[in-house]
C-alpha cells in the first residue's frame, strides 16, 4: 500500500516534466543499455538500424542509443550528392550510415566491438573466416581498390573488407595464400 501512494506521487510529477524533457535520449534508460552490449551485425541490419530506418538524425540517433555521437555530411556518389551520417565512439569514426529514397541503405562499420553473428569482426584474419576466396570474394572498387570484399559466409547482406599486403598486379585478385593474413577493415551491411 505504502509503494501505491508512492507511485500516486510520483506519477504526476514525472508526467509534467516529459514535455519538458523532449531532447532525452530515453533509449540510454533502458536496463539493456546500462552495462554495455553486445552490437552484433545480423541480416536485418545493425544495433536496430535497419532498410526501413529512415535516414534521419533523430531516428538513426535513438536506434543507436547514446554510446554514440552523430554528425551528418554530405558526398557525390557517381554525380549523385548523398547524405550520410558518421557515428562516432572513443573519438573515432565507428560507424557510416548511407541511404536512398530516404531510408538507410548502407551501414559501413568500423566499431570493434561489433560482430557478426558467424564470429567476424574487425581485426578477423582471413584464414580464420575462409577456406579460399573463389566463390565468396571480389576485387573491391572505388576507394577501396587495392582491397578484397567477401560475402559472409551463408549472408545476402553483410561482407568483409579485408586489407593486407600484395606485390602482385593491380587489376587482379590475390592468391589464397596472400589473402590468408589479410584482416577485416569493415564490415559492411547493404540492403
Amino acid at each position: 500500500m505504502k509503494s501505491l501512494r508512492l507511485l500516486m506521487c510520483v506519477m504526476p510529477l514525472a508526467l509534467a516534466g516529459c514535455s519538458t524533457m523532449s531532447s532525452v535520449n530515453w533509449s540510454a534508460a533502458n536496463p539493456w543499455n546500462w552495462f554495455g552490449s553486445s552490437d552484433e551485425v545480423t541480416e536485418q541490419g545493425v544495433n536496430g538500424i535497419s532498410s526501413t530506418t529512415p535516414l534521419e538524425e533523430e531516428a538513426i540517433g535513438e536506434a543507436l542509443g547514446s554510446s554514440y555521437h552523430l554528425r551528418s555530411g554530405m558526398k557525390t556518389d557517381n554525380g549523385n550528392i548523398v547524405r550520410f551520417f558518421e557515428a562516432v565512439k572513443d573519438n573515432k569514426v565507428a560507424l557510416v550510415i548511407n541511404g536512398d529514397s530516404g531510408t538507410v541503405s548502407q551501414i559501413d562499420i568500423q566499431d570493434p566491438d561489433i560482430k557478426t553473428a558467424d564470429g567476424g569482426e574487425i581485426g578477423s584474419v582471413f584464414s580464420d573466416l575462409y577456406k579460399k576466396a573463389y566463390g565468396n570474394c571480389q576485387k573491391a572498387s572505388g576507394d577501396h581498390a587495392g582491397d578484397v570484399e567477401c560475402k559472409a559466409e551463408g549472408s545476402q547482406h553483410i561482407s568483409y573488407l579485408f586489407t593486407g599486403e600484395w606485390s602482385g598486379p593491380a587489376d587482379l585478385m590475390p592468391s589464397d595464400d596472400a589473402l590468408k593474413s589479410w584482416k577485416v577493415s569493415k564490415i559492411i551491411w547493404r540492403r
